[in-house]
């Protein structure tokens, strides 16, 4: 039988977000991911070169997903924010290890020149559909980039905390509050959308 590196490397990533994601940096253990993945520790090392580096690389990847996954663009603004919202409910470790990342990392994260030129050329896209029109370019470039971090945080703040969506909107039927809960948020991106000169 023959040994399949990309087999292994897949495995070992694969039970690394499940790792990460349960128990974030500190609190993972290379040796419950060796397990899980089927693969001896030494292999996570070379194809990954350390815990560290394995949950950059997990982060990096899962953030790539993001932007493969949904297309907030300023064509289709609203429908984007709704795409990017259902790819959240459907993608929930994804929050998790954002916030480990957040708890986590000091400093420059992994993949951070790619995941910020990825933010910029949204900017960018932004930029050229109208919004922050009339400003001078550096506040116009701060005001793109202003909303594009706001509509990211309506996005991601309903499955960050999910015990303060409790507690503020006294929910019980989960998937019917998560649906009227998208539709606030893309109902929002409209609002911002024609404000912003989107449409």
């Amino acid at each position: 039988m023959t040994y399949d590196a990309e087999a292994t490397r897949r495995r070992i990533f694969d039970a690394a977000v499940a790792e990460f994601t349960a128990h974030g940096l500190a609190g993972a253990r290379i040796d419950r991911i060796a397990r899980q993945a089927r693969a001896n520790k030494q292999a996570i090392y070379l194809y990954f070169g350390g815990k560290e580096k394995l949950f950059g690389e997990v982060v990096r990847c899962k953030v790539d997903e993001i932007c493969r996954g949904s297309d907030i663009s300023p064509l289709d603004f609203a429908d984007g924010v709704g795409l990017l919202f259902d790819w959240y409910g459907q993608n929930p470790e994804q929050i998790r290890l954002l916030l480990w990342e957040a708890l986590e990392t000091r400093g420059e994260v992994q993949g951070e020149p790619e995941r910020r030129a990825s933010y910029r050329e949204r900017v960018r896209e932004f930029r050229a559909a109208g919004v922050g029109a009339g400003l001078p370019d550096d506040e116009a470039v701060r005001a793109a980039q202003d909303r594009m971090f706001t509509i990211l945080g309506l996005v991601a703040w309903n499955f960050a905390v999910p015990q303060l969506c409790r507690l503020v909107l006294d929910e019980d039927d989960e998937a019917a509050a998560l649906a009227r809960r998208r539709e606030s948020v893309v109902r929002t991106a409209r609002v911002l959308a024609e404000a912003g000169r989107f449409s």
